[in-house]
Order: structure tokens, then C-alpha cells, then sequence
């Protein structure tokens, strides 16, 4: 018997869904606003895991250019029926207000490793869609449905048959589940075990208060009736629990026959305090008593941090480099860019620069066309550093180490120009906080008195994060505050002063370039390196 460890998928892996196929085990987690859309994750053994690439690499199959921020890709499914793959997902184009614009496709293939299928456009009656494959061949598309009559938003679960021969909706939408008492009724999955099938659903929001509700049915459209001991996973009861705001689940059975859940969880940095890592994944034991429903194995419905995997072999996975000398390497499966693809005309390998090179384009608060590449924050102590050859001839051109929430939350550690016509063209080192679309410069800026490469590094440890500069390698300096890096996180966001915001990502780290002029200025980073000393 060996024993995993939660979270197994660590920084900003929300909203899991698995499907086992033979010995192979997949999870689809949401993106949101970053592209590509909806990561794979592949594993043999539950223990150990690795990103297998993103489902959803272009503009046809995922426009999210103009989305405001935490939106685009929510809670995507995947599925296996008949030798092939199925994803289904939501592509959220505007959030404030009653009204939510939530279009729901899905993309196919016989390849989980290769090219998805064109998209096919389903519905716009809510998000978080899921497909239900039955023994009898036909196949279900739920979701949630969005009431927007009084802010409801919740307006419980709906249902309709899917045709996969014509990849059409056919028959009537049909309503199978109003929720509980609990509230917030999405994220829904259905399982057939026995004489039943069950309705697995995330209640109570994304908070505190989240967890997974299950109710089963003896017909697919119905009445569902309410697990006795309903949640089956949560930790709202146990605020000083590791793994908190557990809920958005799913079940499985693996080959040798035992059950487990997999969930979305986050790791506070204090007892219900902020989550710099965001929300992640985590899997706990399940159990079918007498009668027939399902239970936590351990009885506390609060998940652990290690789990016991019954009756597989270990196979550690291959992982990308946390070092990437872009003289020879490229970027990893761990990088991804915002609401666009990557593509030359704006980030390429540049041989004769031995560099990474990005191309300037919009602000940090743009919703269309940002230079700016980034990897998730997967630890509570991480140091992530980088090496940066810019020339700026206006203070409109910046390029360095950005520290990423949302376009209303993030530092900026960067190298500026003088003012405009300023023959000279001086260098400055500076820093952009930004707070609540509050922009500061928390320390004066620094004349740089060479034109050499500047190293820059960000050392974000819980809720403190420390910036540095060198013009030697490994001669750091200090270089202004320490900044509260704890605003890069749901908790904080979501107490915007306009209102509840959409905030359910976590913090990212990467290299960036803007020129505010249009003038296309380029930026040359020769490395990047990401690294956890604490190891959580």
C-alpha cells in the first residue's frame, strides 16, 4: 500500500473531474482566463502526476479575447465513451450584474495526447456542463441553470439528451434537481452504480462553507432523493483542518475496485486566511455501506493529507524543469499567456539573442493582448527568478518579474525608460503595486547607470514577498518594501470594493513586456528559474 499526498495537484487546479481508462487515470481542471484552455493531467497510480498538455490550444476552439478576469473556462468535464474522448466546457464572457453570458461547447478525440476536434456548440442556460454516458447507449448533458430573476443565480440542475451521432440536444430540458438547503447548487456529475444513479453536486460557494453533495435516483430524470448525512466531503466544520473549502467533486473506482473522490481544496496560509496558492486538487477514500450510499472512509468528513492507494503500482512521473536556459530550452507545459496563444508574433525563441523574446504589447490591465507568460504559484515559500536585456526608449516601454492575481492585483518588478524625447534614454528600476486597479510605486525608483542585463528576483514567502536586482549574477540586492504578496488570492479579491468579483484562480509568476506607445518594443530574457525551498 502506498500513500499519496494532498493536494496532488498544487496551485490553482480547481474544479476536477477524472475518468479512468483501463490503468490510466485523467483529470481535466479549469483555466479560466489563462490559455491554453483546460489542463490534463495524467497518472497511473494516483500518487504521482503530471500536466499532459492543454485540450484546448486555439482561437477557434477558445476565444476568450475581452473576458473579464476569473472567467472563460469553467469546470470543463471529461469523458470516455466508446474509444473516445469527450470534454465539455464553459466559456464565461461577462460575469457583473444578474445576467451571466455563459455559452457551453464540447471538443472530442480518440487521442487524449493529441488534436481535439473542432468545437460544437451546445447551450447557454448556465455553466459547469457535464456529460452522463448511460449503460443503454444514450447519452445526458446537465448543467447548471442560471436564474438571473432577483440575483438568484442558482437556479438548480437541468438536463437534456445528447445525440453523439449528430452531436445535437434533442428532447426537452428537464429540471432533476432544485439543490439543498446548503445553496449554490452546481458542478454537477452523474454516476450509475447498482439500481441507482447518483447526483453529485458542489454546494454552499466557493468558500469556507464548500462541499459535495450527493442524491440518487432510480430514473435518470428522477426524483433525486438527498443523501441522510449530506455533505459527504466538507471541512467547514473543521477550520483548522489542512485542506479547506473542499467541495466541486467527483467519483471514481479503480481497476482493483475501491472508491475514491477527487475535489477541489485550498491550503490557507493561517486558519481560514488567504489562499496564495488558490484552489487545487485533492482525493480521499470512499466507501458504499448498506445503504448504498456513499461515505469518507475515515468518517470525518473533513479530507486528509495523506491517503491511502490500495493495490497500485507507484510510477513516478517525468516533470518539467523548474530551470529553463532559453539558450537551449524552450518553455514548459507549466507556462501559459492570458486570454490568448501563444504565437511569433508577440513570444519566440530568438537563437541569436540565446533568449526568450517578448514582443511589447498591452498594459497588466488589459483584457485583450498582454506580452506576459506565467507559471502557477504551487507552494506557500517559492523564489522565482529571471535575467532581462531591454533597451526603453520611453517610460511607456516596461519589461521584468510580475507577481499576477488578476488585472486589478499584482506587483511589478521592471526596467522603464526616461521620459519621452529624452535623448540620454535612461534605465530605471522600479516597482507597480496594484490594488485594487490602484496602481503605487512603493519605493523610488533606481537609475540604472549600465546598459547590461539586469537579474531579477521575486522571494514570496506566505504572505511576504521580497523583491531583488543584480547586475552581477548572484549579487542580489534588496530592492524595495516587503510587499503583501497575500492580495494575490481569492480571499482578498473577493472583497473588492465594487462588489463580489469573480476570483477563483491563484497566484502566477512570469516575464513580461508592454509598450504603451505601439511601437512594438522587444525584451530578451536569457533564463528562467522557479524554485520551492520549503517544499510545501
Amino acid at each position: 500500500m502506498s500513500m499519496l499526498q494532498n493536494p496532488i495537484l498544487r496551485g490553482f487546479n480547481p474544479d476536477p473531474n477524472i475518468v479512468r481508462v483501463n490503468n490510466d487515470y485523467y483529470i481535466a481542471t479549469s483555466t479560466f482566463e489563462w490559455f491554453g484552455g483546460v489542463q490534463i493531467h495524467h497518472s497511473t497510480d494516483l500518487v504521482n502526476w503530471r500536466v499532459i498538455g492543454q485540450a484546448l490550444n486555439t482561437v477557434e476552439q477558445l476565444d476568450m479575447r475581452g473576458v473579464p478576469d476569473s472567467c472563460g473556462v469553467w469546470a470543463p468535464q471529461l469523458s470516455y465513451n466508446n474509444g473516445r474522448f469527450y470534454l465539455v466546457y464553459t466559456n464565461v464572457k461577462s460575469f457583473d450584474g444578474p445576467y451571466k453570458d455563459t455559452p457551453n461547447y464540447f471538443v472530442s478525440t480518440t487521442d487524449i495526447t493529441g488534436n481535439w476536434s473542432q468545437t460544437t456548440y451546445l447551450n447557454s442556460s448556465g455553466f459547469d456542463p457535464s456529460i452522463f454516458h448511460d449503460d443503454n447507449g444514450k447519452s445526458y448533458l446537465l448543467n447548471m441553470l442560471v436564474d438571473h430573476r432577483n440575483n438568484a443565480l442558482f437556479g438548480g440542475i437541468v438536463m437534456q439528451e445528447l445525440c453523439l451521432k449528430t452531436n445535437k440536444l434533442i428532447g426537452d430540458v428537464k429540471p432533476i434537481f432544485s439543490g439543498t438547503e446548503l445553496g449554490c447548487t452546481e458542478g454537477p456529475h452523474i454516476l450509475k452504480r447498482g439500481d441507482y444513479y447518483y447526483l453529485i453536486t458542489a454546494e454552499g460557494g466557493t468558500g469556507y462553507e464548500h462541499c459535495i453533495s450527493v442524491a440518487r435516483a432510480k430514473n435518470v430524470f428522477g426524483p433525486y432523493q438527498v443523501h441522510p448525512h449530506n455533505p459527504i466531503i466538507t471541512a467547514a466544520h473543521e477550520p483548522s483542518n489542512a485542506l479547506q473549502k473542499c467541495g466541486h467533486g467527483d467519483f471514481f473506482q479503480t481497476q482493483n475496485g475501491a472508491w475514491y473522490t477527487v475535489f477541489l481544496t485550498s491550503r490557507p496560509l493561517t486558519e481560514r486566511g488567504r489562499c496564495i496558492t488558490g484552489r487545487e486538487t485533492g482525493i480521499e477514500q470512499i466507501i458504499w455501506k448498506d445503504d448504498d450510499w456513499p461515505y469518507a472512509k475515515h468518517t470525518n468528513k473533513a479530507p486528509r493529507i495523506h491517503v491511502p492507494v490500495e493495490g497500485l503500482t507507484l510510477n513516478p512521473q517525468p516533470q518539467p524543469s523548474t530551470k529553463i536556459d532559453f539558450s537551449n530550452d524552450g518553455l514548459t507545459v507549466d507556462f501559459q499567456s492570458l486570454r490568448i496563444p501563444m504565437c511569433k508574433s508577440w513570444v519566440y525563441k530568438n537563437t541569436q539573442k540565446a533568449s526568450l523574446t517578448l514582443v511589447g504589447k498591452e498594459s497588466l490591465s488589459s483584457l485583450h493582448q498582454q506580452s506576459f507568460i506565467a507559471r502557477r504559484v504551487q507552494a506557500h515559500h517559492t523564489v522565482s527568478s529571471t535575467c532581462v536585456n531591454f533597451a526603453p526608449s520611453s517610460f511607456q516601454q516596461m519589461a521584468g518579474l510580475v507577481c499576477y492575481y488578476n488585472t486589478a492585483h499584482y506587483y511589478y518588478l521592471h526596467i522603464s525608460g526616461g521620459d519621452v524625447g529624452d535623448e540620454t534614454t535612461p534605465r530605471y528600476l522600479n516597482i507597480i503595486s496594484c490594488d485594487k486597479y490602484q496602481t503605487s510605486t512603493p519605493v523610488a525608483p533606481l537609475l540604472l547607470k549600465t546598459n547590461k542585463p539586469v537579474y531579477l528576483k521575486a522571494d514570496f514567502n506566505g504572505a511576504q514577498l521580497q523583491f531583488y536586482y543584480a547586475t552581477e549574477k548572484s549579487c542580489w540586492i534588496k530592492f524595495g518594501p516587503v510587499l503583501d504578496g497575500s492580495i494575490l488570492s481569492d480571499d482578498y479579491v473577493q472583497q473588492s470594493p465594487q462588489g463580489y468579483r469573480p476570483c477563483f484562480t491563484g497566484a502566477f509568476v512570469g516575464m513580461a513586456c508592454q509598450d504603451l506607445s505601439g511601437k512594438n518594443k522587444e525584451a530578451h530574457f536569457s533564463f528562467f528559474n522557479y524554485d520551492e525551498p520549503s517544499g510545501e
